[in-house]
Order: structure tokens, then sequence, then C-alpha cells
């Protein structure tokens, strides 16, 4: 089996298994009896902590010989975190299993984009096709869940998380390919230290990721309270699981069609960001508006731009705006900021917003979707040049 499809394979288990945590874990916490707050407070605290844990998990990822290693050490954290709140009653515990496992899970995405990209940029084959099967992978989590949970009991979606992890944990260990995090002697930590801080005193490196993060992050609504919108819309957990997958099966589209074909022509990044941004402040305040089910499709196929367009470009302005050997760290800046800090912030906001305005919470993610068209704007010179 070549780099690519190995690649492919601990995707397809990575989004497996945010395909159903994503569109799923609000259903499962208040099925235990929790509230719209301190539901965003479950799902917000390990996306805050990311700005803390983030960049130590990455300087302490490149302190490892192959970049496979850290990749499965984190498959187990992410699953034992994730049994321990699925077993405990007890809501602190739960808290700290929940957070335990969504921090392993949000670093396991920027370690695998990162190894993807090497491997892709020497072996010489499409980043977006591995990553692309991750989506797919993605699809089928959104509706086998959505079925499932018409007739099983909603805890099977935590049972689903541990087992994915437990086979993403074995693929990384046994399958991925033996990538070195660096040629010759590891660098030492200080000097990882180091980078991280050129990055972060770079303000134009900062309002980029800023611009990529705002318009990422402006998702938290739809991540944590879609699904019950929806419910209380009359929509089917069947139903939500096919809306999910349909908005993903267009991002599938864009990242194995439109992006080569992109890339040969050669549209920039900073075109696509601005794309990606105006298609999200459409796309929010028109679900603020709580539209019609037959509304809903054409608005999760913009799921193609909001996400998909908007992370490519991400990838790529973040790959140009930073040194060749500090890209472990720019890229996990940038899940920090994007995954982390903003969606972090919003999706704490989004708890109070759910019980107080209902689908009106969706007016706080177009603002802040153009808050990143804003930042986006002074890029393009530099992204020229």
């Amino acid at each position: 089996m070549t780099a690519a499809p190995r690649m492919a394979l601990q995707y397809v288990l990575l989004f497996g298994a945010t395909g159903v945590s994503l569109p799923f874990a609000g259903l499962w916490m208040r099925a235990q009896g929790l509230s719209g707050a301190e539901i965003g407070t479950l799902l917000a605290a390990p996306m805050l902590a990311r700005i803390v844990t983030g960049p130590l998990l990455a300087v302490w990822a490149d302190g490892f010989r192959y970049r496979r290693t850290p990749i499965a050490l984190m498959g187990l954290v992410m699953a034992a975190g994730y049994g321990v709140a699925g077993l405990s009653d007890l809501y602190a515990v739960r808290a700290v299993g929940w957070f335990v496992g969504a921090t392993a899970m949000g670093v396991l995405v920027p370690l695998s984009d990162v190894m993807t990209l090497r491997l892709a940029g020497r072996l010489g084959f499409n980043f977006s096709l591995p990553r692309g099967a991750g989506s797919a992978a993605f699809v089928v989590a959104n509706v086998g869940m959505g079925a499932l949970l018409l007739h099983w009991p909603v805890d099977t979606v935590i049972v689903w998380l541990v087992i994915a992890s437990l086979g993403l944990a074995a693929v990384a260990a046994l399958v991925l390919p033996p990538e070195r995090v660096a040629e010759g002697a590891a660098v030492p930590g200080l000097e990882r230290f180091r980078g991280l801080g050129r990055l972060l005193a770079d303000p134009v490196f900062m309002t980029a990721i800023f611009a990529i993060g705002a318009v990422q992050g402006a998702h938290a609504f739809q991540y944590g309270f879609s699904a019950l919108l929806w419910k209380t819309q009359g929509i089917s957990e069947a139903v939500t699981g096919q809306l999910w997958a349909f908005g993903v099966i267009v991002e599938i589209a864009l990242m194995w069609l439109f992006e080569p074909w992109r890339r040969r022509v050669g549209i920039g990044p900073w075109s696509l960001l601005m794309v990606g941004s105006a298609a999200a402040v459409l796309r929010w305040s028109v679900m603020a508006l709580a539209p019609p089910l037959w509304l809903l499709w054409p608005l999760q196929a913009l799921h193609a731009l909001t996400f998909a367009a908007t992370f490519l470009a991400g990838l790529q302005i973040v790959e140009r705006l930073s040194p060749a050997d500090s890209h472990t760290a720019a890229q996990t800046l940038s899940s920090v900021l994007s995954a982390g800090v903003l969606i972090g912030l919003a999706t704490a906001a989004s708890g109070p917003l759910y019980d107080r305005f209902g689908a009106g919470g969706y007016w706080a993610m177009a603002a802040m979707a153009a808050a990143g068209v804003i930042a986006a704007v002074p890029l393009r010179r530099r992204l020229a040049a």
C-alpha cells in the first residue's frame, strides 16, 4: 500500500469519529440532562484550552523520530477520554473525560494534515485525495449514526467514538508510513518553542490565521445546536444525518474535482478564502431565519465553500507565510485559533444564544464570518508577492 491510501485510512477513522461527535454530541449531552449552557461549556472547554494544549502538543509531537508515533498515542488518549465520559454519571468526571477525548481528537487533525502535506509534496500525490476520503467517512458516519439513533440508545455515540479511536491508534502504529519528523537529529525543544514565538510575532501571519479562524469558528452554532434546532422543527435524527452528509458530499466534490483544477489554472488561496468567507456570511444569515427543510439542502451545500474552500485556502496560506522548518507549528497555531480559541468562544456563546434566541443565534455567526472577510482583505498584496 502506497502512502496516499495509508493516509486515507487514517483520515477515514479520524473523520468517522468527528462525523459522529460534531452533529450528535449535543444530543448525547442533552440526554444526560444538560442544559444548552452546560452543553456549550462542555463543548467549548477543550476548544478554548487549545491555546495552551495545541502548541504544547505540537512541540511534544515534533520531539519524536516518526510522525506516526504521537498520532498513535493520541488515539489511545482519545479512546480513554471518551470512555471515561461515557461511563461516569458525575458531571465533573464526564467533563474531564470529554475534555481529554476532544483535546486528543483536536490535535490529531493538524498532526495528520502536516504529515499528509509532507508526504504529498515529497511523493507527488494530491493532498485533497486522502483528505477527501476522510470527508467521505464523515458522510457515512453522519448517515449511519442518524439511522442507528432511530432504534438504538444515544449512548451509541460514545461507543462509536471509543471504537474509532482505538482503530485509529492501531492504524497509526501499524500502517502509517515511517515519515521522519526531521532529517538528522531532532530539533531541541527550546528551539521549537522559539519557532512558535517567531510566528506569534509576525503580524501578517497572525492576521491571516485570524481571518481563516473567524470563518471556521463561525460554524460553532451549527456544530453544537443544529441537530437540536432541527428536532424542534420536527426534523428527525435520520434526516439530520442526511443533511450533514449532503454538505460533506459537496465538500468532497470540491476537494476531488475543483481543487486540482484550481491549482492547475492558478486561482490563488486568497481568492478562495474570500469566496468561502462571503458564502459563510450568506449561509448563517439565512440560517438565522429558521428556514424550512427544502431550503436547508442548498444551505448545506454551501458547506463546500464555508468549510472546505476556507480550509484548503488556509493550508496554503499558512504554508506560504511560514518558514519550512516551522510548518508543523504554523499549522497547529492556525488550528489552535480556528478549531480552538475562536470556535471555542463561539461555542461557549452559542449555548446561551440558543437558550434565548433559538435560530437567531446564527446572526452572531454571520457577524463573525464578516469579521473574517474584513481581516482577509489586506492579505491580498502579501500573498500575491
